[in-house]
């Protein structure tokens, strides 16, 4: 279970990566016309930051429907899918 809650960190990473390192955009105040402009930065330690937060996440997340599934007799969690 750690490892495909790894490897799904590991691809979003890489996603996140692909999409918006370096991608550049701009808000725009229409009350007083003033703009700022920005672009995104994907560092390694900000992919690094960001498995290490959500790995507890998906841990906890799967970890009640792993008991209710562990505790449930084969037949009925069959029946139940």
């Amino acid at each position: 279970m750690l490892g495909r809650v790894v490897a799904g960190g590991a691809i979003g990473g890489l996603l996140a990566y692909l999409i918006f390192d370096g991608y550049r955009t701009s808000t725009l105040n229409w009350q007083s016309f003033s703009q700022v402009a920005f672009a995104f930065r994907v560092t390694p330690r900000l992919l690094l930051t960001a498995i290490v937060v959500t790995l507890p996440m998906g841990l906890i997340g799967g970890l009640f429907p792993a008991i209710r599934a562990g505790t449930l007799p084969v037949a009925t969690a069959l029946r139940e899918t």
